[in-house]
């Protein structure tokens, strides 16, 4: 599906649209009510008519970002997107593949097993990540991320089918210090860690290098972050560990790992270049060693335990098989 000038439809003339926010949507990201409005529309075209002024909220203008609350007038401006028909889905290979990679769903989740090099979600020149993915899956159902994953990163991606589902674990994600959801990684770092629990309490900043690439660095202007990390095994002089995350942050385990010294394996923006090639070389490692394992969290104000796993992606069990 593609999207023209908003500002020069084509054919049947669309119209200004007046949406008044439902109260199932009340904590909605604009961005994403958007995208429910805008069916098919690239992320990328929602962004533009937000910053352009040509969305508004109750007569103003508003960031991608604000939380919308029940009662409110979104102004929506004619959109002109192509027929349905015309659009080239996700490869069938593809849909197959992230089909095959869910490993639970009920009425209200769907867990998938993230391969690596697969995008949460489109934009920046990704026609199809993850959600949408899904989405040409199951046509008709309402599915909205949980969370996101690194593109680099494999593992458990949580997806809601319910809008119930997805307010309250957003709740969850929210609550401090990781008291909603525990989140566990694992994970092989450059070198020998030291036996016990490694915790690192550094805070977060997320900078832009030339290009627009973001890049996140322990500095005392970020946001608080807490990783835990702990040896569960050393192979080859390096360390398979279990981290557990308190916090959310971009790229937190990648930084707090090069902040420790020891680096996550196959990471090319914080990781050892001279560690990565020997690993690569050695045991064929070629990607970031880095998987999110487990969730545990309660629906229903905790009468509903969920804990979902992922296992190890099969090109990283092979990696550490081949470790001595």
């Amino acid at each position: 599906m593609t999207a023209q000038d908003p500002t020069k439809p084509a054919g049947d003339k669309p119209s200004v649209r007046m949406i008044t926010v439902p109260a199932d949507r009340a904590g909605q990201r604009l961005d994403n009510f958007l995208l429910g409005q805008l069916k098919g529309a690239p992320r990328s075209l929602v962004y533009k008519l937000v910053r352009s002024g040509q969305v508004r909220v109750n007569g103003g203008r508003a960031k991608a970002e604000r939380k919308l609350e029940a009662g409110d007038e979104v102004r929506i401006p004619p959109v002109r997107l192509s027929e349905e028909g015309d659009k080239a889905g996700p490869p069938e290979a593809f849909m197959r593949r992230l089909e095959q990679a869910i490993v639970f769903e009920d009425a209200r989740l769907l867990a998938l097993n993230k391969p690596t090099g697969v995008a949460s979600h489109g934009g920046s020149g990704i026609s199809f990540g993850a959600i949408e993915t899904l989405r040409a899956l199951r046509p008709g159902q309402t599915l909205e991320l949980v969370h996101r994953l690194d593109r680099d990163t494999s593992g458990l991606l949580i997806v809601a089918k319910k809008r119930s589902a997805l307010s309250e674990l957003q709740a969850l994600l929210r609550e401090d210090h990781g008291a909603g959801i525990r989140k566990r990684y694992l994970t092989l770092l450059a070198g020998r860690m030291p036996d016990g629990v490694m915790t690192v309490d550094a805070p977060l900043h997320v900078g832009l290098r030339q290009g627009g690439e973001r890049h996140v660095q322990v500095n005392a202007i970020g946001k608080e972050s807490i990783s835990h990390f702990r040896v569960l095994e050393r192979k080859g002089g390096h360390s398979y560990c279990e981290v557990r995350i308190e916090t959310g942050r971009t790229h937190q385990i990648r930084v707090h790992a090069q902040h420790l010294g020891h680096p996550v394996t196959g990471d090319d923006k914080y990781g050892d270049p001279a560690v990565n090639k020997r690993l690569r070389e050695q045991i064929g490692l070629k990607r970031l060693f880095l998987h999110a394992a487990s969730l545990e969290f309660a629906l229903d104000d905790g009468k509903s335990p969920y804990v979902l796993n992922a296992p190890l992606a099969d090109e990283l069990v092979e990696a550490l098989d081949r470790l001595k």
